[in-house]
């Protein structure tokens, strides 16, 4: 088992979430947060099970940080 990091996004009309650290576009979504993640996960498994250990980034990803800027 293989731990991922999920970006978890708050919007007006429900959750969306993605993982850091996979091959390609992975997106799960929600009406609640829990939602969300039981529906990125579902979709990462997919993605794996479809793709193989390959879709898995060779790096791991140590931390992730959230910034803000002006543009």
């Amino acid at each position: 088992m293989k731990q991922i990091k999920i970006i978890v996004e708050k919007h007006p009309e429900g959750y969306v979430a993605y993982p850091l650290g996979l091959k390609g576009v992975v997106v799960g979504e929600g009406d609640t947060y829990e939602e969300a993640l039981a529906d990125v996960k579902s979709a990462i498994k997919f993605h794996i099970e479809t793709f193989g250990k390959e879709a898995l980034e060779a790096e791991e990803i140590i931390e992730t940080f959230v910034a803000e800027i002006a543009v």
